[in-house]
This record gives structure tokens, C-alpha cells and sequence, in this order.
């Protein structure tokens, strides 16, 4: 059958894609690509290549470590950077799905004569009837990665396979584990994978420079202010703990100005909003909305977001207008609201830009 290169991060999840793909027959080739090495040497969560090489001697199949790291910095680590010195809450692995993980692996799958690449999301790739691409929900919920996925092109799509998106994340254990892979056990990585020591705030700290925003002011949403924080890059929308501040009753981040470097609080019953206008769309099961064009769909506005019914529409200067039946709590500007249909099919997604009441 035909060959295939898998992205391999030294997890249980894609070494598992890959005994799954060759016991279907194909010609296997594992790939791990070295996105992230820190100064003391430390490799980042998704490029963990001595577990990977361990599952592939295992498995019996070749495998072959990629360094990627001036496209994962260039891509990934400055716009994530950049992204949270604007106030914004960014989604570092989207990016680095459509414009590190599917570039590399595609190019290394030419270099061999692949004819196709896979990865071990929860997912399915499905053709449409109108030709088009796009990924389908996984059959377990709880697991589904989609969210992550909905930047990838019609290109990218074509030539990818994800034969996890039947099973559950105990299922892929089990098969771990009668196979013999050692990462049949290992816990799933939680965090951004470049951030191996401390929190998100304190590595934009260590790498900002000059850049940093210092102090400023918490303010009430009439602008009287309330107390001193730390820099916005400690705080995003929604955020209640670790505030520093004491006011008596519950209060929670309800907006980031970072022209004026201010934080704005309110209570619970601000963070709902019923309309997004998000920037920098990506279609997929569709190529595109029509002038005038209102389509009913389901939309996540964070990766562990429940599907909210909604209607997507075009806006000024190409941003999608998300119009809620129900307001949704903190959005926040820099995350991803991604739009489904009612099949679990991603129609498409973009960048929150801004909220509305």
C-alpha cells in the first residue's frame, strides 16, 4: 500500500496512529519534528524524539528527527509573544498545526514519496460531496481536537490521514499497551509546549525585553480606578484568581487595554457576550460566506467550549460576524471561535477580534 509519514511527538496518541496505520498495510515512516530546545537543553512537550525513536524501533519502522525550530520560533514563539504583550489570549498550537507541524511533514513526505502524512489528533478527514475538505468531530467528545485543526488548507487536508478519530483515549491505551509501546501509560501534555518552567506570564517576562508593559492600573468599566496590577501579560478575559486585588466581593478580568495599560474588572454578569467579529477567517467545508449570506451554525469560542448555536455572517474588510441565540462568558480577543455544522463538520473559524453585549 501506499507510504505515509507520521508526525510523531513521543506520545501515546500519534505512536498509536502509527501502529494502527501499519497494521492497515501501509509503509510507515515516523517523524518527529524538534520544534522547541531550550538553553538548558530541555525539549519542548511535542517534540520529545527519544520517546518517539523508542516507539518506532518498537513498531519496527523507520524514523527520522526534523529540526524545525527557527520556522517554530519565527511562526509560534514571537507571535505568542507578541499576542500577549496586545492584551490578546493567543492559541500558539493552531498556528503551529497549519504553519509548522502540516509544512514540515508534507515536505518530508515529497522527500520520501508519501503520498500521504498523519498525525494522532481525534479527528476524521472527510471529502464532501462538493469536493471539499474538511475535519469531522471525534466519536468521543471528551478527546475531540478539531478546535486545534481548523486553519488547515484545502492542500494540507488532501494528503492527510487521522485514524484516531473512532476511538477513545482509553482505547488508545489499551492498543499501547498490547502492542508494547513503554509510552502506553504516559500522561498527556496540558500546557503550551515551549513554556517548561514557570507560567505563560513568566516566560513572556524572560523573553519581552524592553517591550514589557510595567505596572498599570485595575479600573471599573467608568474608568475610576480601583488598584495597581501586575502587567496585563498576568491576566486574560474571565480570569478571577490571582488577581491581587481585594474588593470586597467576586471580580473577574473583563477587558485588557493595553493603550492605557489598564485592566478592566467587573463581576460575573459582564463577561457575556452575544456577538464576536472575528479577523483572519479560514473556510473549510465551504470556501467561503456570500454577501448577505446568514448561515446557522454551532461555535466554539475556546478548545474546552461547548458548541453554542449561533449565526455566522460576512462583515467589513472580511471579518466574520458570530451573532449568539444565547451570550456565551469571556470571550476573549486572540482565541479561536470555530464554526461547526450540525454533522460535527468544521465549516471554518477565525481570531476573535472583539466582543459585543
Amino acid at each position: 500500500m501506499d507510504k505515509v509519514v507520521v508526525g510523531m511527538s513521543g506520545g501515546v496518541d500519534s505512536a498509536v496512529a502509527a501502529y494502527l496505520l501499519k497494521q492497515e498495510g501501509y509503509e510507515v515512516i515516523g517523524v518527529t519534528l524538534r520544534t522547541w530546545r531550550s538553553d538548558d537543553g530541555t525539549e519542548g512537550r511535542c517534540c520529545e524524539i527519544d520517546d518517539a525513536r523508542s516507539s518506532a524501533v518498537r513498531l519496527g519502522i523507520e524514523f527520522l528527527p526534523v529540526n524545525c525550530i527557527s520556522d517554530f520560533q519565527k511562526y509560534v514563539v514571537e507571535p505568542f509573544t507578541g499576542e500577549y504583550l496586545r492584551g490578546r489570549t493567543p492559541n500558539p498550537c493552531i498556528v503551529c498545526n497549519r504553519h509548522v507541524k502540516w509544512e514540515k511533514l508534507l515536505y518530508y513526505a515529497k522527500v520520501v514519496g508519501a503520498r500521504y502524512v498523519a498525525t494522532g489528533h481525534y479527528a476524521s478527514v472527510l471529502r464532501l460531496p462538493n469536493g471539499r475538505y474538511t475535519v469531522k468531530t471525534a466519536l468521543h467528545g471528551e478527546k475531540d481536537q478539531t478546535y486545534m485543526l481548523y486553519r488547515l488548507t484545502q492542500e494540507q487536508l488532501s494528503a492527510t490521514l487521522m485514524p484516531l478519530g473512532a476511538y477513545s483515549k482509553a482505547e488508545v491505551r489499551r492498543i499501547a499497551a498490547e502492542a508494547g509501546l513503554a509510552v502506553a501509560s504516559k500522561p498527556d501534555s496540558q500546557e503550551v509546549c515551549f513554556v517548561t518552567d514557570g507560567s505563560y506570564a513568566d516566560y513572556i517576562e524572560s523573553t519581552a525585553g524592553d517591550s514589557l508593559p510595567g505596572e498599570g492600573d485595575f479600573v471599573d468599566a467608568s474608568g475610576k480606578v480601583l488598584g495597581r496590577h501586575r502587567g496585563i501579560v498576568h491576566y486574560t478575559v474571565g480570569q478571577r484568581k490571582g488577581l491581587g486585588i481585594a474588593l470586597g466581593h467576586p471580580a473577574y478580568v473583563k477587558e485588557l487595554r493595553p493603550e492605557t495599560n489598564e485592566v478592566v474588572l467587573g463581576d460575573e454578569e459582564s463577561l457575556y457576550r452575544r456577538e464576536l467579529l472575528c479577523e483572519d477567517p479560514c473556510f473549510m467545508s465551504i470556501p467561503g460566506l456570500r454577501e448577505g449570506e446568514v448561515l446557522p451554525c454551532a461555535v466554539k469560542i475556546r478548545y474546552r467550549h461547548a458548541p453554542q448555536s449561533a449565526q455566522i455572517s460576512l462583515a467589513e474588510n472580511g471579518q466574520v460576524k458570530v451573532s449568539f441565540a444565547e451570550p456565551v462568558r469571556a470571550p476573549a480577543p486572540g482565541q479561536s471561535a470555530v464554526f461547526y455544522d450540525d454533522e460535527g463538520c468544521v465549516i471554518g473559524g477565525g481570531v476573535i477580534a472583539k466582543a459585543f453585549s
